[in-house]
């Protein structure tokens, strides 16, 4: 699975409240949410980001609550993935909840705002195309991957079923727990 797109950079310890501020947890709706996406410490944000573009940021990203309208407010303003060196656990799980791809990447203060890079989730393979950079971390385990690419764990859950349901076999998860 690819992913590219421009690159949003932000720094270390970014929180679920500079994610999406506590006044706007009266909905769910991704749009919604995404309309008011960073506006703590980007406030247009929003109106910056496109469908596809890429999240680069420092240490601890996601830290805070446990609030899954962080990652479903990134989805809905068009977030494609996030790279950081690491994130909060919380947010790893409420991301692949909703099936928004995540990847670690110790080296990301040499990737720049605006910088465009493409992701193969399944290689663990960064490409950043405007610096022409080259970077590798661990891939993406094929059970994340097809959760994302079903759209989040309740619709790759309800497709492993229905395709038991049929006769055929469920993926295996490995270690991870579902």
């Amino acid at each position: 699975m690819l992913i590219k797109g421009a690159v949003h950079k932000f720094g270390d310890d970014v929180n679920t409240d500079d994610i999406i501020a506590a006044k706007y947890l009266v909905t769910t709706d991704p749009a919604e949410l995404g309309k008011h996406c960073m506006e703590n410490i980007s406030p247009d944000f929003s109106l910056k980001v496109s469908k596809g573009d890429i999240i680069v940021a420092g240490k601890n990203f996601g830290c805070g609550s446990s609030r899954e309208h962080a990652p479903l407010a990134l989805k809905g303003c068009g977030v494609a993935a996030v790279v950081a060196k690491s994130f909060a656990g919380i947010f790893f799980r409420n991301a692949i909840n909703i099936g928004l791809p995540f990847v670690e990447l110790q080296d990301t203060g040499d990737i720049s705002e605006g910088d465009v890079i493409e992701i193969d989730l399944g290689s663990g393979q960064i490409s950043d195309l405007t610096t022409s950079r080259e970077y590798r971390t661990r891939a993406f385990p094929a059970f994340l991957r097809g959760i994302v690419e079903k759209g989040g764990l309740i619709n790759y859950v309800t497709a492993k079923q229905e395709k038991k349901n049929e006769g055929g076999k469920g993926e295996e998860t490995g270690n991870y727990p579902l």
